[in-house]
């Protein structure tokens, strides 16, 4: 009974750390090493799929337009359980719309990826509710959160 809750507590602790990080529902969180920048989704909130748009390695003002950026970007819920990985929707550097963005190499440039709402694996859709999304660029992480309304 007392790892539930303290299960509990360690998740409610992560979900007001990542509040407290994101601080006001601005528009963007920048990374000042890489220069990358993870935007707000678009709408949020959201009914059955949402917009998430991203730029690496500083964009437009690229220092080094060659070099390639590990990125893999992930929605979580309040539990911290992984939910979904988005697909690429378009962008700079012609990715292939509706692959994931799991662990792919990127340059510098502006890029759109898509959720449809839904969990992976399973096809069901994702329950109303609180998510974050994680944006991790050679291994340092930006996080926002968005809103899933059915």
């Amino acid at each position: 009974m007392r790892c539930r809750w303290a299960a509990r507590l360690l998740v409610l602790a992560l979900v007001v750390g990542v509040s407290d990080s994101l601080g006001a529902q601005g528009q963007s969180s920048r990374d000042v090493v890489t220069g990358s920048e993870l935007r707000q989704n678009q709408p949020n909130p959201f009914e059955s799929e949402t917009s998430i748009s991203f730029t690496v390695g500083g964009y437009p003002n690229c220092a080094d337009p060659g070099r390639q950026y590990r990125v893999s970007l992930r929605i979580y819920n309040v539990l911290a359980q992984l939910v979904a990985v988005p697909v690429f929707q378009g962008g700079v550097g012609g990715e292939a719309p509706g692959r994931p963005v799991e662990n792919v190499f990127l340059t510098c440039g502006e890029y759109t990826a898509r959720w449809d709402g839904k969990v992976m694996r399973t096809g069901r859709e994702a329950s109303s509710g609180i998510y974050s999304y994680r944006l991790e660029i050679d291994g340092r992480a930006l996080t926002r959160k968005m809103t899933l309304r059915r």
